[in-house]
């Protein structure tokens, strides 16, 4: 019987953008998962508070990121996910994996999915799940 090998350990760290899109001023969250990013290894970029998914998408693009994190509890979840990847999408940056979380309700969440979000999550998740899909999703995804 044969074992799969592991994947290549990347030759460089995971670079994540993390955002706050909208007029959502609650921003704890979001620094509290840059903090654990930062912990295991990743290169973090937070833009801050009140991003429009323009700018979103261009500071993803010039940063040359991995990875969107988008921190939404404002509700406008269905809005502001599908923009950001049709603009990501728009500046040839299809590879770009966009995810995050915030108060998302499970049937929202699958139909994100469909349209090509990562996966989310909601409060109270540990930060190290996160982290291990993030990683894991690099693993099979980004060039050695």
């Amino acid at each position: 019987m044969m074992v799969a090998a592991d994947p290549a350990p990347l030759s460089r760290p995971i670079r994540v953008l993390v955002a706050k899109p909208g007029l959502d001023g609650h921003d704890r969250g979001a620094k509290v998962v840059a903090a654990a990013l930062r912990d295991a290894g990743m290169e973090v970029i937070y833009t801050g508070l009140h991003q429009t998914p323009e700018m979103i998408a261009t500071a993803a693009v010039q940063e040359d990121v991995d990875v969107v994190g988008l921190s939404i509890l404002s509700g406008a979840h269905m809005t502001l996910f599908p923009r950001v990847r049709a603009l990501l999408d728009e500046m040839g940056r299809a590879d770009i994996l966009l995810t995050g979380g915030g108060i998302i309700p499970d049937e929202d969440m699958a139909a994100l999915a469909a349209r090509g979000i990562g996966t989310l999550f909601g409060p109270g998740t540990p930060t190290g799940d996160l982290v291990a899909y993030i990683q894991g999703w690099a693993r099979t995804s980004l060039r050695p």
